[in-house]
């Protein structure tokens, strides 16, 4: 059966992208800020580009911190790309300026510590045993392009709960999360839907997963 997606449309510029790459995917995408079809789709997909505040700032406008918690309450699929990964972290800090984020893990988006930043290219990432989202491409290498991220990961699990699956790369001597798998809620700092067939590869494992 054909999975139906949303793609959370909360004005953080171009998301056509992310739409096509998720239909050659297999998948039906409606692009919308519509919350009731953003509940009701088997996966929301929400990217983002930009700075966090203004990402938050759009997404708190059309409530789409509570579509994101109401569905992985639920345990329905979340996807987040980019910043769209970053805001479900608790905070964001950029020139200075806290903002809180969505607060669904815990953790602070900060300045990367390398040379050169932004981080624009490619990189391989230190894939997590027993991946499903990285299966077939674990060492492929994927797009990034960004300034912050995710230095440390903080979540504290329990033997009731399974651990998430944090997947790591490096620029420039920094270490950073660049994907994590934990139970509906999914994300990647890079861009699947710029990463070619590694990209195409892993937004079919998503979808199949749903």
């Amino acid at each position: 059966m054909t999975k139906n997606l949303v793609v959370l449309d909360y004005g953080s510029g171009n998301l056509r992208s992310a739409v096509r790459a998720l239909e050659r995917a297999g998948a039906d995408v409606t692009l919308t800020s519509d919350r009731a079809l953003a509940q009701d789709a088997d996966g929301l997909v929400v990217p983002g580009v930009g700075a966090y505040a203004a990402c938050m700032q759009g997404l708190r406008a059309i409530r789409g911190h509570e579509v994101i918690g109401r569905r992985l309450a639920g345990g329905r699929p979340v996807l987040g790309i980019c910043v769209g990964m970053q805001i479900l972290f608790e905070r964001g800090v950029e020139h200075g300026v806290e903002t809180e984020g969505c607060g669904e893990w815990p953790g602070v988006v900060e300045r990367l510590q390398a040379p050169v930043v932004p981080h624009m290219g490619w990189n391989t990432v230190e894939v997590a045993h027993d991946s499903t989202l990285f299966r077939g491409i674990e060492g492929q290498r994927f797009y990034f392009v960004h300034s912050y991220g995710v230095r440390e990961w903080t979540l504290v699990t329990n033997d009731r709960t399974r651990a998430p699956r944090v997947h790591w790369t490096t620029h420039g001597g920094d270490r950073f999360v660049a994907a994590v798998e934990n139970g509906p809620l999914t994300a990647t700092q890079f861009h699947p839907e710029k990463s070619g067939d590694a990209g195409a590869v892993l937004l079919r494992n998503w979808v199949e997963s749903l």
